[in-house]
């Protein structure tokens, strides 16, 4: 089979006048159940409306008109996917230039390395098997598998595709589709694995992107997804990570029932703890692999997370308080003089930010790690400056609140060995002060 270049231009998508040549947005209300067509869908949580959570203002931009969308959770009574209410088009969500690039989260890399070396050993991979990744952002994952002698390609949206290209991790800069997916199977031949990590849940019209996995894999390919998972969101009141770009939040029984409808079987789960509790799944459709206890087991810790059940019910109180709570915290600490600042700007802080209504009086800024696209400008829906985390330790505000507090135990640690002095507030799931000497 013939190699293509991913990084020629014939497999690339011009930058120079994308957006000038692109059609209308198209947004639309959530009916009908994205994996099994079910309808009426059931409420489970409204947060407002809010900004898409990488349209980040330029501090030296005017304001303008920014676009607000409705924040819904919903939950399909037949096969329990939980969903967002309303669909954005991924062009808004996922510009040329998005500013979230995988390889500047050490943990993430690590978790990607992890996977690989997982990967290769359980599924005894060789050398110059295929290793396709969608969603591939800079090629970190990717990255891993060239290092052990594997072919790779990734298929990613935004400018990050040029990033991994300049890294030596063949690219294609496009939308996934069947048609991108037939493209690439001439040029490149069968996929030994298929990955999509943290973005399986990301992409609409589902039932085509599992068709044009299909088509990328051989006859004993794999495919392996991570994504968020709804039992974790529920049980540590995630409600964060309820934003447009997530279209869709998995339980193993919804994922199962999506990827059967396609011949695919699961035969593998795992609870990992990316993203603050994410469900990793290996799927095939030839039975190439042999199922294991982890399948049965997983869907019978399901039974409570389905439509109607009080737990949806007690979660979407728990919201309420949480909310009400940090807002009691906050004004304790800023009736008595004190600065507070928020580090990290992940997407979920977005939501986080916006549902509970923090402005430039309540998080003076945000810090991000030096060289993020993201310093410059303001956190989404708000004036908020992202300033280099630099600053921090020149400044010694007061108290920082870790907005990416699912990983506070990683980053408490080592703010504190990088020189700040000052206190931690952890927004979620219960709002608590974190006394900068009780950190390790």
């Amino acid at each position: 089979m013939r190699q293509a270049d991913a990084s020629s231009p014939a497999f690339q998508v011009p930058e120079r006048n994308r957006e000038a040549a692109e059609p209308p947005y198209r947004h639309h209300v959530v009916e009908t159940c994205q994996v099994c067509k079910h309808r009426p869908l059931e409420p489970v949580l409204f947060l407002g409306y809010h900004v898409p959570v990488n349209r980040m203002r330029a501090l030296t931009e005017p304001l303008q008109e920014e676009p607000v969308f409705p924040t819904q959770l919903l939950i399909c009574p037949s096969c329990q996917l939980a969903q967002i209410g309303f669909i954005v088009d991924q062009r808004l969500l996922f510009p040329p230039k998005y500013p979230y690039t995988t390889g500047t989260t050490q943990s993430l890399r690590s978790h990607f390395a992890n996977l690989a070396a997982e990967v290769v050993r359980s599924l005894g991979l060789e050398r110059g098997d295929l290793v396709i990744d969608i969603g591939s952002n800079d090629g970190t994952l990717l990255s891993n598998f060239a290092k052990a002698g594997h072919r790779v390609l990734g298929i990613e949206p935004t400018l990050n595709a040029q990033v991994a290209n300049e890294r030596g991790i063949p690219s294609l800069m496009a939308f996934f589709t069947p048609a991108v997916a037939a493209k690439v199977w001439q040029a490149h031949g069968p996929a030994r694995i298929v990955t999509a990590t943290n973005v399986f849940a990301h992409m609409p019209d589902i039932d085509e992107i599992l068709e044009g996995i299909t088509t990328l894999l051989g006859d004993d390919g794999v495919f392996i997804s991570e994504s968020h998972y709804f039992g974790d969101l529920v049980s540590t009141l995630q409600y964060d990570t309820i934003y447009h770009e997530h279209l869709r939040y998995y339980s193993l029984r919804s994922l199962s029932v999506l990827l059967q409808r396609h011949g695919y079987r699961v035969f593998r789960v795992q609870r990992i703890p990316t993203h603050g509790g994410s469900i990793r799944v290996y799927a095939s459709r030839n039975a190439v692999c042999q199922l294991d206890g982890s399948v049965e087991a997983t869907l019978a810790e399901e039974r409570d997370l389905s439509a109607g059940n009080p737990r949806l019910a007690e979660f979407r109180q728990r919201v309420l308080q949480s909310k009400l709570a940090l807002l009691a915290l906050l004004e304790g600490i800023k009736r008595a003089g004190k600065r507070v600042v928020g580090i990290g700007a992940p997407s979920r802080a977005s939501t986080l930010i916006n549902y509970v209504g923090l402005d430039e009086g309540a998080l003076d800024c945000v810090f991000e790690v030096k060289g993020s696209s993201k310093i410059g400008r303001c956190m989404p829906g708000t004036m908020i400056p992202v300033r280099d985390e630099e600053l921090l330790y020149r400044e010694q505000p007061d108290y920082a609140m870790i907005l990416s507090w699912h990983i506070a135990e990683e980053l408490a640690p080592a703010l504190k060995r990088r020189g700040y002095q000052g206190d931690f507030i952890l927004p979620l799931p219960t709002p608590r002060l974190l006394p900068g000497r009780e950190v390790p």
